[in-house]
């Protein structure tokens, strides 16, 4: 089997087959797998997580398929890493849902709910506001809107080295976070039309080892 250019995490939670459709839709040339397989997660030169559901389910079935030291070791080693929503914030070091639990640590951070008088979940459109120039974000115009559906929203301790974009709902939070070649999207790009397949397009490039164009 070739080795895949970008492997579809498959740990029982997310739309995989609408991530996997918006790629294939964007970017035909790479080979795109859906895997719950450690070998093939290690030999794939981009990853992407999605999910949406609870954290501390999404962190046990991870560790059941032997996959949290496998997406930790592809991070460190550079290789590009796209997160959405729940695989966005499973990066952060824990969740404050349904009392605490441990995240994968390789952003330091809590996820929190958001504060009593917010309807949650936050769902629908809204705003994506970029702090500097990202090539996952070439192309795209700040202000831009994207698809969201949470409750919970990460609150990084410290962000050292990261470049992130920022929405507002109730409070400002980092809707989306990059740090080298790792990326976390608190929205769903596979769900917001023409800018969300951009945005894949452009991780599609990165993970071909290209440059976005602007």
């Amino acid at each position: 089997m070739t080795e895949p250019v970008i492997a579809i995490v498959d740990y029982g939670r997310g739309n995989l087959g609408s991530v996997q459709k918006a790629l294939a839709r964007v970017d035909a040339s790479s080979a795109v797998v859906v895997t719950d397989d450690r070998h093939v997660v290690e030999a794939a030169r981009a990853l992407v997580v999605p999910g949406d559901g609870a954290f501390a389910d999404a962190m046990q079935s991870l560790e059941r398929l032997g996959l949290v030291d496998a997406i930790r070791a592809h991070i460190e080693a550079g290789r590009p890493y796209l997160g959405i929503c729940l695989g966005y914030q499973v990066l952060f070091t824990e969740s404050e849902e349904f009392g605490h639990a441990k995240g994968l640590d390789v952003l330091p951070g809590v996820v929190r709910r958001f504060p009593a008088g917010l309807k949650v979940p936050h769902m629908g459109w809204n705003r994506l506001w970029a702090r500097a120039p990202l090539p996952l974000l070439a192309g795209i115009p700040g202000g831009a809107y994207f698809y969201f559906v949470h409750s919970y929203y990460p609150e990084p301790v410290a962000l050292e080295g990261c470049v992130t974009a920022t929405c507002d709902y109730g409070v400002s939070f980092p809707a989306l976070v990059a740090r080298g070649a790792c990326y976390g999207t608190q929205f769903h790009p596979e769900k917001s039309q023409g800018w969300g397949l951009r945005l894949l397009a452009n991780f599609a490039t990165l993970a071909g080892g290209g440059t976005p164009a602007c």
